[in-house]
């Protein structure tokens, strides 16, 4: 092929002496053969059950149906729509066919992909536990089938449903020995009943729910999850969306509820693995969460240094109200305040000092206990050794991975490419490498960021638990390469 015909993406490509490794593509599945892996599971009236669930679901696929009026009675959010490439045929039958995309994976500017699902997005929520878990197997053989062959290239993330470390643990296990998968994609949480809301008003119950996120407070103990994971060698990554709960709940506008959304999910289960301790208990695994970008990422890092210095549990005296001299504060009231605050002094000292108590619980003074984090410098450790953070390629932000804008220690975080070629992000997969490849041209990273960013971090990532993570595939050699020479080469 002549370079006049290289698309712009292979031109990046070629001028670069190390693969682009995409941590995050998409493909979109087509219904009927979903249907017929899931019949082949759990059964036909499994199946006609399945239909029924995605009406009970956050998004309802009625709601082009539904009038205005009713879109208001029903307070349901308006679905993700027009989501896949139309104008560009050759890019909507490369997001529904493995190996069309397998095969156009050059043309893109990318060496290799880690290959996520579009209907796990949903079905990963089902509040079915049958439905739920049928779906999860019946799409993780599904992607075992539809990439056989192609995984010197590509290899699809197994589904892995987290409402209870048995179920997770039980697709783990399925996914990695049965099926051979070696990546995961974990929800980012599970809305869980409000106990309260559902025994008094169980017709409403629905509509109320708190997010789980694995770590603080969590309805059960994921350490099994985590250590079978270990096990595996597989690394946690997570990837739900974040539209559906919060504010992102517009019945009219999809981009009202898609802005930051995945930012949200992420930061939710990052903040719930951190303050819970998981990383610090294992020490060994990588966690990444897909698609959010580094902003909040950057911002989480610098809170939580934050919080801790003036929340951790030595610090928390400053704040005791024991320390208050109630005497004093009544005279200061009484000398200096306006009008009903100088005559009722006492009443308005005493309410203040019971509402400053209002949280208190001696058994949970220090927050951070939990979390295992002792010092700054920990908190540091766990976000630039353990978690990783996704990023579309065509994200200006991505660069805040290397600038650390004034946080502690100049930290660097860990970016991870995503490219997410199957969603509308991509209108053009032709522009894949040449999108991300603009960081540098526009002066945001240099050309060792850029590798880092497609490359390096990508290898690091993937190979921590599992070595053998690029055997066998079109970038093992240089995978091996990177090894030998080191982190920083």
């Amino acid at each position: 092929m002549q370079a006049d015909r290289l698309s712009k993406s292979q031109q990046v490509r070629a001028r670069l002496n190390h693969p682009i490794i995409d941590s995050d593509g998409h493909t979109f599945e087509l219904g009927p053969l979903f249907m017929d892996y899931l019949k082949a599971v759990a059964g036909p009236k499994v199946v006609e059950r399945f239909h029924t669930a995605y009406f009970d679901s956050f998004a309802d696929p009625r709601w082009s149906s539904f009038s205005v009026e009713e879109r208001r009675e029903r307070r349901n959010l308006r679905p993700t729509w027009w989501a896949i490439p139309a104008r560009n045929t050759t890019d909507l039958a490369t997001a529904i066919l493995p190996k069309l995309m397998y095969e156009r994976l050059p043309e893109m500017g990318l060496d290799f992909s880690v290959v996520y699902p579009t209907m796990g997005l949903i079905t990963i929520e089902l509040a079915d536990e049958e439905l739920r878990r049928a779906a999860a197997r019946a799409l993780n053989q599904m992607k075992a089938d539809t990439f056989r062959g192609l995984e010197d290239r590509m290899t699809p993330a197994a589904l892995i449903p987290m409402h209870t470390p048995e179920e997770a643990i039980a697709e783990l296990e399925f996914s990695v020995r049965e099926l051979g998968l070696k990546s995961a994609m974990m929800a980012s949480y599970v809305r869980r009943p409000i106990p309260y809301a559902a025994k008094r008003w169980p017709e409403a119950a629905r509509f109320t729910y708190w997010m789980d996120t694995f770590g603080v407070d969590s309805e059960y103990d994921y350490d099994p999850v985590w250590a079978k994971c270990e096990e595996l060698g597989i690394a946690p990554t997570f990837h739900s969306v974040g539209y559906g709960w919060g504010s992102r709940t517009s019945i009219s506008n999809y981009v009202h509820n898609h802005l930051g959304n995945f930012a949200a999910s992420a930061e939710a289960v990052c903040r719930g693995l951190f303050l819970g301790g998981v990383p610090k208990r294992f020490p060994r695994l990588r966690f990444a969460f897909l698609e959010g970008g580094m902003s909040w990422a950057r911002s989480l890092y610098s809170d939580l240094v934050g919080h801790w210095k003036k929340r951790n549990g030595e610090a928390m005296q400053l704040y005791n109200p024991a320390a208050i001299d109630r005497n004093m504060l009544v005279a200061c009231a009484k000398k200096y305040g306006d009008g009903a605050v100088a005559n009722r002094a006492a009443e308005m000292v005493d309410s203040l000092l019971n509402r400053m108590g209002a949280g208190y619980d001696p058994n949970l003074l220090d927050e951070f206990a939990q979390s295992g984090v002792r010092s700054p410098e920990d908190i540091r450790d766990v976000f630039t050794t353990s978690f990783y953070f996704g990023c579309e390629g065509d994200d200006p932000l991505n660069a805040l991975a290397w600038q650390a804008m004034g946080t502690s220690f100049d930290a660097k975080l860990k970016s991870l490419y995503g490219s997410d070629i199957g969603h509308w992000d991509v209108p053009d997969m032709r522009e894949c490498a040449e999108e991300a490849y603009e960081l540098v041209e526009h002066g945001l990273i240099d050309e060792s960021q850029f590798k880092e960013f497609v490359f390096g971090n990508a290898v690091e990532f993937w190979t921590a638990l599992n070595p053998d993570f690029f055997n066998g595939t079109a970038v093992e050699t240089a995978v091996g390469r990177k090894g030998k020479r080191g982190k920083d080469e």
